[in-house]
C-alpha cells in the first residue's frame, strides 16, 4: 500500500466508523456487530501508524488523542449563548411563537423534548469537520473544550451529510443515571468523594485539563 492509497482507504474508513458510531451511540440501532467494528478501527489504526502523516484531527482514533492542559483557552461567542425563559401557561407558550414567527417573518416548525439537566456547549463545525467546542461560560465568552468533548462517540467528528462553510450547533452534555451511579460507585472504591447529581458529573467530567480522564 503507497501512500495515495493509504489515504483513500484511511478516509473510506473514518467515514464508515463515524456512520456506525452515529447508529450505535445516537440511533441505538447497530447496522454491524462489535467484531466487525473492531476490525474496521483496528485496520484504520494501522494503517495511520504506519502512514502517521495522514491522521487527520477528526479521526476516531483521535477522540482521547489530546494532551494534558495547564488552562482552558477562553472563547468568545459569535452569538452570546442565553438561557430560554420559562412559560407556565399556554398563553405565554402561544405569545412565544407568535413573537418567533413575526421576528423571523415565516412559519417555523417546533420540536420538543423533555428538559435534560446538563452543560451548555457550543460546537462548531467547518466544512462539515468539528473544529472548535466550548462551554456556555458567562454566555459571553465561555472554555475551549474541545479535545474533551471528541470523547463523547455520539458527538460527531464529521457530519454524516458535508455542510460547506461554518456551522454552529449548540446543546446539553450530559450523564445517564446509570453512567452516573456507575462513576460514583468507581470513585467510591477509589476513596473519592462521589458527585452530588448528573449534572455536576458531566461538568466536573468536561472540565478535566486531561481529556483521558474525561474519557
Amino acid at each position: 500500500m503507497d501512500l495515495g492509497e493509504a489515504r483513500k482507504r484511511a478516509e473510506e474508513l473514518r467515514q464508515e466508523i463515524e456512520k456506525h458510531n452515529y447508529y450505535y451511540y445516537v440511533l441505538d440501532s447497530p447496522l454491524i456487530t462489535d467484531e466487525e467494528y473492531d476490525a474496521l478501527y483496528r485496520e484504520l489504526v494501522e494503517i495511520e501508524r504506519r502512514f502517521p502523516q495522514i491522521v487527520t484531527p477528526d479521526s476516531p482514533t483521535q477522540r482521547v488523542g489530546g494532551r494534558p492542559r495547564e488552562e482552558f483557552r477562553t472563547v468568545v461567542h459569535e452569538v452570546p449563548m442565553l438561557s430560554m425563559d420559562n412559560v407556565f401557561t399556554q398563553e405565554e407558550l402561544l405569545n412565544f411563537i407568535s413573537r418567533v414567527h413575526r421576528i423571523l417573518e415565516r412559519k417555523v416548525d417546533f420540536t420538543a423534548e423533555l428538559k435534560i439537566d446538563g452543560v451548555a456547549v457550543s460546537l462548531v463545525y467547518e466544512e462539515g469537520r468539528f473544529t472548535l467546542g466550548a462551554t456556555r461560560g458567562d454566555g459571553k465568552v465561555g472554555e475551549d473544550v474541545t479535545d474533551n468533548l471528541r470523547t463523547i462517540k455520539s458527538l460527531p467528528l464529521r457530519l454524516l451529510e458535508y455542510v460547506p462553510g461554518r456551522l454552529e450547533v449548540r446543546g446539553e452534555v450530559y450523564m445517564t443515571k446509570e453512567d452516573f451511579a456507575l462513576l460514583n460507585q468507581a470513585r467510591e472504591e477509589e476513596g473519592e468523594q462521589p458527585f452530588a447529581n448528573p449534572r455536576n458529573a458531566a461538568a466536573g467530567s468536561l472540565r478535566q485539563l486531561d481529556p483521558s480522564v474525561t474519557a
